[in-house]
């Protein structure tokens, strides 16, 4: 039962804190409701694309501690369960599914989130640095090369799970850690699935460029923003 319950109240705490939607909350205080623009979506990408960048890295920056957070406190909360973990990366690994999927399916905005890259990088900061660095590197090699940041995510996504491996073998990391990498990818990918399709008609945007939705929830004046909250979410 004290393993339960504990599994229980890290999975209920990360969640919550993954499902604090930093891109809505940062466009709502711009009078934009950022499901109805660009690409419907609340994460860093569609924000930074509708508002600007300054707004797009704050999204950013909170999506991705959200994550480096709930791991932490994850791990703390086991702590306080003497025995209930046989290794504490599990207390971490199930606080970070928590969080990624309070980020993709939050309770305060009728389960539909965002796509999870930014909080991914967040817990996998917090649970393993290194390989973070190396899957981040990765994603801008792609990006840098492509401007498609659905594909430099995707990429990055699928190559998680093979750079814990390889750090596997240096005695990084366990089992739980590849099996959480694994569910994360498949989380990450399966949230790219419209962006996969765009990419195989070669229809998807590369980043940098605006779409007339953009440009008109940048230059629409904050009052009348707000009725964009009528429109139907993309």
């Amino acid at each position: 039962m004290l393993t339960i319950a504990a599994y229980v109240l890290i999975a209920c705490a990360a969640y919550f804190i993954g499902s604090i939607p930093f891109g809505f909350v940062i466009a709502k205080a711009r009078g934009i409701d950022i499901r109805a623009h660009g690409s419907g979506n609340i994460g860093a990408t569609n924000v930074w694309r509708v508002l600007g960048r300054k707004y797009g890295l704050l999204t950013f920056a909170g999506d991705a501690a959200k994550g480096w957070v709930a791991v932490l406190l994850g791990i703390w909360i086991g702590g306080q369960f003497p025995g209930a973990f046989r290794d504490e990366a599990f207390a971490g690994i199930t606080a970070a599914i928590g969080c990624i999927l309070g980020h993709s399916f939050p309770i305060w905005l009728r389960f539909k989130g965002g796509k999870g890259v930014a909080t991914s990088l967040g817990v996998i900061i917090g649970m393993m640095p290194l390989a973070s660095i190396l899957v981040f590197v990765l994603w801008a090699v792609i990006f840098k090369v492509s401007r498609y940041v659905s594909l430099a995510s995707i990429v990055a996504a699928a190559a998680l799970p093979v750079v814990v491996v390889v750090l596997r073998f240096a005695g990084r990391y366990g089992d739980g850690h590849f099996y959480f990498a694994c569910a994360a990818a498949a989380l990450v990918i399966h949230r790219h699935r419209a962006n996969i399709q765009r990419l195989l008609e070669g229809t998807e945007n590369r980043f940098g460029t605006k779409t007339a939705c953009d440009t008109a929830a940048v230059t629409e004046p904050a009052g009348r923003g707000d009725s964009a909250e009528e429109k139907p979410h993309g």
